[in-house]
C-alpha cells in the first residue's frame, strides 16, 4: 500500500467538497477523486469512502453539488475531511438552482441528480447526471503528495 501511494501520489488532483442536504441539514464531505464522465448527456463521477458518515446521510437526498475549491479554500477542505457534526459551521454557503448547497468563494460548481452507485473496493463510484453548475473566480485548490499546492502558470 506504501508503494500504492507513493506512485499514485505523484498524480496531482483538484479538491471537491461535495454537498447536499439530508431533512434540510447540510451534510457534506472532501473529495479528491472527482472527474467529468460524459459530455451527453452530462455526467460526472466521484468515489467516496466506504467509511464517511456523510456519504450515506447525502444518498437519501438524491442529488449532490461538487464544490471545485479555490486556491484560498485548503481551511474549507480539511474542515470537511474532520469528521466532525457540523462541518458547515462558519463556512458560507447557499442553496443552488438544484437545491444542494454551493459553497462560497468556490471556483466551479456541479449540482447532479444521484445516478448508479458500484462497488469499488474501500470506495464506491458514484455518477451523477448534472442540472446545474456554475463558475466563479480564482485558481484551484491542488494536492500533490499528500500536500496542498497552487497551480502556476
Amino acid at each position: 500500500m506504501t508503494r500504492f501511494r507513493q506512485v499514485l501520489g505523484r498524480f496531482a488532483t483538484g479538491v471537491t467538497v461535495v454537498t447536499a442536504l439530508e431533512e434540510g441539514v447540510p451534510v457534506g464531505f472532501t473529495c479528491q477523486a472527482f472527474a467529468a464522465l460524459s459530455l451527453d448527456p452530462p455526467m460526472v463521477m466521484l468515489a467516496p469512502a466506504k467509511t464517511s458518515t456523510s456519504w450515506p446521510r447525502m444518498v437519501k437526498a438524491g442529488a449532490f453539488c461538487v464544490n471545485i475549491l479555490a486556491s484560498d479554500q485548503r481551511d474549507v477542505s480539511e474542515g470537511f475531511s474532520e469528521p466532525r457534526t457540523d462541518k458547515f459551521e462558519g463556512v458560507p454557503w447557499h442553496l443552488g438552482a438544484a437545491g444542494t448547497p454551493v459553497v462560497e468563494g468556490v471556483l466551479a460548481w456541479v449540482e447532479c441528480e444521484l445516478g448508479a452507485v458500484y462497488d469499488a473496493g474501500d470506495h464506491e463510484i458514484v455518477t451523477g447526471r448534472v442540472l446545474d453548475l456554475g463558475l466563479g473566480s480564482g485558481e484551484p485548490l491542488l494536492f500533490y503528495r499528500s500536500g496542498y499546492g497552487r497551480f502556476c502558470p
